[in-house]
């Protein structure tokens, strides 16, 4: 740092040569590199000057940290009633001598206050203090800027004399050294103190590493006592050499870089940094410094990697999930310009369903976690392996896709998992597995195309007996074929607008009346329906769900307009695909649809609040920080989010606590049947009871008897749809219907 010597060495300069001598104010000089209080160092200023020049009654003031008004600074011989009346008086053109001097930075000069135009509104004040004349001189640091006013009062109508002036102009100066002299010396103060009590690290080294200043923080984050040299090659060597000397070979070049390094504790404890190191050089000798300031972020970092992991990976097994596995399935797709052929599988546990319902589910968990182990054994580093979901695993196979390997490879696991199994609680079970085998780029050009491959050869293994593995050959040459069909089909819908909007409604337990209606889109090709399970799927695997979702909202919300005028007050929900929702694009365009026909429909003054959104389960699990933002943002507008399908997917009542959600539909495999079976009651008492203390309200989907509306009725659940009350309909019959109602 800068001693105070040096600081003030050219200021003193300024006075050589000048009417007053240094000596003279050597005593004002002391104080200010004595730092000795302001307040201190301008009272005795004013007092020099008052004896400099007899008859004199000088003045010293503030301009305050608004520069707006001045405030008193020195004033040791002016009357207390004068100081004080003029305490915080504003700056401006015509406000006395110092307002005006303030407010212009120029001096000001009135020999006659009592007729001096500046003076008018004021003169009262200094005319009763028995004050006649007043110059005033602004002080300002050496920017220009104005710091306050030095006054010289005299109780004579009095003009000044050059030398005057120059007593005047120099006594300014002066005031300006101590005022900057303070500052200066608080900042150091502060800058001390922030130092000490920084929550974060902070070292300065010279250019040969060796330890100039460091704070408490430091000691702490690296667990240690004393630290004499700080070469970043040591502290940092765990970042390897590489790193540390890339990152100075950019400090040499930008002065500043910030990243990340990893260095040991004083207890042998890799900590991981963020790191911000400026070079600079030392004023007066020109050797170079470097400022470290760095914070651990070891927590943050394991906490990073296992929200990452569980992201990517599946609770029960271990193993990756369907999302982390289609990822790099289409990074390799990406990577290979799509030109690398490879072999994909799907396997699914046969029967599991009969062993979860026989066992229970903890025993089927417990098959599940055997059936990943026994896999894994089975396979070379390089295949890939995920748990898709519910009893179904996938492979990624990159670089085989000879059919005669791949067949091959499927006889060896299936001969693998074909066995008995052994569990924790010494239960025996024996399972088998049905694969289904596509290959890319033989069989599908597409990631969607070739799980439906794989699937569609995994299903017709199981229809085949089971226990065997299929490969997607010619043979399904038909369904291939209709799902050209369809898609051809479904392209020149799109173009026409060729679909419907049937509607279900959805009651209320309590009353029984018709609260809200889903919104459900329907197709006709050559005069019969195509199945939404059918088409919904080859419509998100070639892009088109968007326009049809586009659709789908502008009637679903052309139709809550139609009932609002009909004073029918009922609410809308609809269906958003997954495919929407899959990046923070097609999120941002969902948002920008809601508002482009919000705006086209009613000016903008749209009613969102009788609106709600049904997303699955499998949304919640990409976990996107701007999915939060998305669903935020909607129902910012009075939009409802709802969870359809709630607990087939694979997410849990503990996602209802992190994502903004109004409400979950309990699927309709819960509920049917659920008045016999007490596990799904369990299930359902469970899913309804924890969603009311989360203030979630619960649909229950599926109702198609009397006795199963009779238990939803007692699991506390507000409202439910189903085949009980009312089938879909179109539009007319809806709003027949609530017309009645």
């Amino acid at each position: 740092m800068q001693s105070n010597y040096e600081s003030i060495v050219p200021t003193i300069r300024e006075f050589s040569g000048s009417s007053i001598s240094i000596e003279r104010y050597s005593k004002i000089l002391t104080m200010v590199i004595a730092g000795e209080p302001l307040s201190s160092i301008l009272n005795a200023l004013v007092l020099l000057i008052e004896k400099e020049k007899l008859g004199t009654r000088a003045s010293i003031l503030l301009l305050s940290e608004d520069r707006q008004r001045l405030l008193t600074g020195a004033a040791p011989n002016l009357p207390d009633d004068y100081n004080s009346a003029i305490h915080g008086i504003e700056i401006g053109h015509g406000v006395g001598s110092c307002g005006t001097a303030a407010y212009s930075g120029e001096c000001v000069i009135v020999e006659d206050i009592e007729h001096h135009p500046f003076w008018q509104a004021y003169k009262a004040l200094p005319l009763q203090a028995g004050l006649r004349a007043c110059w005033s001189e602004p002080i300002k640091d050496n920017a220009g800027q104005v710091l306050g006013t030095f006054a010289m009062y005299y109780d004579t109508v009095k003009s000044p004399t050059r030398l005057d002036l120059k007593l005047i102009q120099e006594a300014a100066k002066l005031a300006s050294l101590a005022i900057e002299r303070s500052r200066a010396f608080q900042f150091q103060q502060l800058a001390v103190n922030i130092f000490g009590h920084l929550p974060v690290a902070l070292v300065t080294t010279d250019d040969k590493w060796s330890v100039l200043e460091a704070n408490p923080a430091l000691y702490q984050t690296l667990q240690l006592e004393k630290l004499v040299s700080f070469n970043p090659f040591e502290i940092f060597a765990p970042s390897g050499e590489i790193a540390v000397r890339s990152m100075l070979n950019e400090l040499s070049r930008q002065q500043v870089w910030q990243g990340e390094l990893a260095t040991m504790s004083g207890k042998n404890q890799r900590l991981d940094l963020e790191v911000k190191v400026t070079s600079f050089s030392e004023t007066l000798g020109g050797e170079r410094r470097f400022a470290w300031l760095f914070n651990d972020i070891t927590e943050r970092k394991q906490a990073n990697e296992l929200i990452r992991y569980q992201a990517d990976h599946d609770a029960l097994t271990g193993l990756s999930n369907r999302s982390h596995l289609i990822e790099k399935v289409q990074q390799h797709i990406d990577q290979t310009n799509g030109k690398q052929p490879f072999g994909f599988m799907l396997m699914d546990l046969d029967n599991f369903k009969v062993i979860n319902d026989t066992f229970g589910h903890e025993c089927g968990d417990k098959l599940l976690v055997s059936v990943a182990k026994r896999l894994q054994q089975q396979l070379s580093p390089e295949i890939h392996l995920a748990r898709f979901g519910g009893d179904e695993f996938a492979l990624f196979i990159p670089f085989i896709s000879d059919s005669e390997a791949l067949e091959a490879l499927a006889e060896q696991w299936r001969n693998a998992l074909s066995h008995s199994y052994t569990l924790a609680n010494g239960q025996k079970l024996y399972a088998t597995i049905s694969i289904g085998i596509a290959r890319y780029i033989s069989d599908a050009h597409n990631l969607e195309s070739l799980l439906n491959c794989a699937d569609q050869a995994m299903y017709i293994a199981k229809s085949q007996g089971r226990n065997r593995y299929q490969l997607f050959t010619l043979r399904m040459q038909q369904e291939a074929e209709r799902h050209a069909k369809l898609l051809s089909a479904l392209k020149l819908a799109v173009i026409n607008q060729d679909f419907e909007l049937h509607f279900q409604p959805i009651v209320c337990i309590e009353t029984n009346q018709i609260i809200r209606a889903e919104a459900l889109l329907r197709w006709q090709l050559d005069g019969e329906y195509v199945s939404p399970a059918e088409f919904i799927p080859i419509a998100e695997a070639n892009g088109l769900i968007v326009q049809i979702g586009q659709w789908v909202r502008l009637h679903a919300m052309e139709t809550l307009i139609e009932l609002k005028n009909q004073a029918i007050d009922i609410g809308l929900s609809l269906n958003i695909s997954t495919f929407e929702m899959w990046s923070d694009n097609l999120q941002d365009k969902l948002i920008a649809s809601f508002d482009a026909l919000g705006q086209q429909l009613c000016q903008g003054d749209y009613p969102y609040q009788g609106l709600t959104l049904e997303i699955t389960e499998s949304v919640l699990m990409e976990q996107h920080s701007h999915l939060i933002e998305t669903l935020d943002t909607l129902r910012d507008k009075g939009i409802k989010i709802s969870i359809d399908d709630f607990g087939t997917g694979y997410s849990s009542l503990s996602y209802l606590s992190h994502f903004p959600v109004d409400q979950i539909k309990i699927d309709k495999s819960f509920v049917q049947g659920a008045d016999a079976a007490k596990k799904q009651q369990a299930l359902i008492k469970a899913i309804s009871s924890l969603s009311q203390a989360l203030e979630v309200q619960v649909v229950a989907e599926g109702v198609e008897t009397e006795p199963e509306l009779a238990f939803i009725r007692g699991c506390g659940v507000e409202a439910v749809q189903g085949y009980y009350f009312f089938k879909p309909m179109n539009k007319a019959s809806l709003f027949s219907l609530l017309q009645r109602q």
